[in-house]
């Protein structure tokens, strides 16, 4: 009470907790660079946790001929497979076509109502099998789908179908993982904290932080704008907004839903539709089928972003038009959406008219050097994020006068090294084998546990489980799966602080447990949050630090 604000020293103040934000902290953080990220709610909270929760190339791009896009995601494909085989995995992917009814010259023209021609997927497919390097994914096929099981969920009138591979992966996790491999290389990350107000000078920034422990400022020498569909709102409200030559954003939303399992194996569809737009049906938590994207132009409250009534009809009707068991609103167990911030194509200075779905999903890095340097992400998408981490950092620390090249295409993320600090394709392929050795380890653990345990935290779950020899150890078992040991790990290590935070970003137990427990995960980690804040209250003054570079939150 009446105590001055506190004062952070650093060499780069991220603004955006999640994907884009939290590579940048982490590769910037291994180069030595002093890096505070700041996150106005949770990590990963908005679009980050909203994807379609897949590592892959972007086969419809190459529709729109970008090539360069589609080769630089395929190749980041395998560089992030391998860089966390826990969180991520390969999937292969069922594209059906329709047999019977088309002439020679629809079949030629594609007017199967919005179903691409046979000739076209090939040449498509061809080109993703080649456009990159692919170590260990294999290459794409074609299936008789009355003879493969990928057939049985399917309406009859589909005889073939094409296959491929791209990659799983659970976004949230991802975007947690790079901050605490930030953390750990000296990052200060500070989530629930807003950057209220920043001040340039020739060689600093002053920036005002409010958070849950009160304001805190923070003097850097370069600012990262990784607010991602505020990026825009941020530039104009923190620093006047006064970058000439910033390509209008393109606030687009995307919406998925969860229904019970369509199909009992474990490969996905992609399933064309009418309109020219694809939507995809993924194996989700077991007992559960994925069904997204939509696009449409989004301008409400960004804070406040939800599925439409309409939304919701057009997955329930795209999976209608290919699978065997219909599905309606009454099926849908849980639905997210997400705003994605695409760089707009430009006429005059306004965003383009034309389909959400074709705008481009690549990234533009912004730099201003009118004072002390800025830089402003726009647009990207998950699978690129460690390259556009390391091409940022590429500029920020010469700007810097640190000259230290990449390492992050050579460097597994916590918990990914299953087989050594060197990132290796053994541990993408064998994956399974490496849990069979953990079954054996941890053999009083029950099995399903043990390989969700395994899948969210890959070698770190040594740490998980340090102190458990039995089930007794891991505590009670506050909602059904979710046991204190992991509770208080989440708490103390992942910035966890609520329920949303444990049961729908750092786990998915969420579609699980049963109604009111999220009432009780939120009464656990408040009670044990007080327990700690009474402890500190009680320590002596000395020991009670100012948050500084490497700093968790909260403690």
């Amino acid at each position: 009470m009446g105590e001055h604000p506190k004062r952070i020293d650093c060499d780069v103040l991220v603004v955006g907790g999640g994907i884009n934000g939290a590579g940048i902290a982490r590769d910037a953080a291994g180069r030595g660079l002093r890096v505070v990220l700041c996150e106005k709610d949770d990590l990963a909270q908005h679009t980050s946790s909203a994807s379609s929760k897949l590592i892959h190339g972007g086969l419809r791009y190459l529709e729109q001929y970008e090539f360069g896009l589609v080769r630089k995601a395929l190749a980041e494909r395998e560089v992030l497979l391998k860089s966390a085989p826990h969180i991520m995995h390969p999937l292969r992917f069922v594209m059906p076509q329709r047999s019977g009814g088309a002439s020679p010259r629809e079949e030629r023209l594609g007017s199967l109502q919005g179903e691409r021609p046979a000739w076209m997927i090939r040449a498509g497919l061809f080109l993703y099998d080649h456009l990159a390097r692919r170590d260990f994914l294999p290459a794409s096929s074609s299936i008789d789908l009355r003879a493969d099981p990928a057939g049985a969920a399917l309406q009859r009138r589909f005889a073939r179908a094409f296959v491929y591979s791209d990659a799983w992966v659970d976004d949230a996790r991802l975007v947690v993982l790079a901050a605490v491999d930030a953390r750990e290389r000296g990052a200060t990350i500070l989530t629930r904290t807003r950057c209220s107000a920043l001040r340039r000078e020739a060689a600093r920034w002053t920036a005002a932080l409010a958070g849950p422990k009160g304001e805190l400022t923070v003097q850097a020498r370069c600012v990262v704008n990784a607010a991602g569909p505020w990026a825009a709102r941020f530039l104009q409200e923190a620093v006047g907004g006064r970058m000439a030559g910033v390509r209008p954003l393109r606030l687009v939303k995307g919406s998925h839903i969860v229904v019970p399992r369509l199909f009992e194996h474990g490969q996905a569809y992609l399933l064309q539709q009418p309109d020219g737009r694809i939507v995809f049906a993924l194996p989700y938590e077991g007992a559960f089928t994925l069904v997204g994207t939509t696009d449409v132009e989004y301008t409400g409250d960004l804070d406040r972003v939800a599925i439409s009534a309409a939304e919701t009809l057009y997955l329930c009707e795209a999976a209608n038009r290919c699978f065997e068991r219909r599905i309606g609103r009454e099926d849908v167990v849980w639905s997210y959406a997400g705003v994605r911030p695409l760089i707009a194509d430009t006429g005059g200075g306004m965003p383009a008219a034309g389909s959400a779905s074709s705008a481009s999903r690549d990234y533009r890095l912004e730099t201003d050097t009118d004072g002390a340097p800025l830089l402003s992400v726009f647009g990207g998408k998950v699978t690129t994020f460690r390259k556009l981490a390391e091409q940022a950092v590429d500029w920020i620390a010469p700007a810097l006068g640190r000259r230290v090249p990449g390492w992050t295409s050579h460097a597994c993320l916590p918990g990914g090294d299953l087989f050594g600090k060197e990132p290796d394709a053994r541990g993408v392929l064998e994956f399974d084998a490496w849990l069979r050795t953990r079954q054996q380890q941890y053999a009083w653990l029950a099995p399903a546990l043990l390989a969700r345990y395994a899948r969210a935290y890959g070698t770190r779950l040594g740490t998980l489980l340090a102190h458990c020899r039995t089930r007794a150890d891991l505590g009670a078992e506050v909602v059904p799966g979710l046991f204190e040991v992991e509770l208080d790990y989440l708490r103390r290590q992942e910035w966890a602080l609520c329920a949303d935070d444990v049961l729908w970003r750092r786990t998915k137990l969420g579609l699980h447990v049963p109604p009111g427990a999220a009432a009780l995960v939120d009464s656990w980690l408040q009670g044990r949050e007080a327990a700690h804040a009474s402890a500190r209250a009680a320590a002596p003054a000395a020991t009670r630090a100012v948050p500084g570079p490497g700093s968790t939150n909260p403690a």
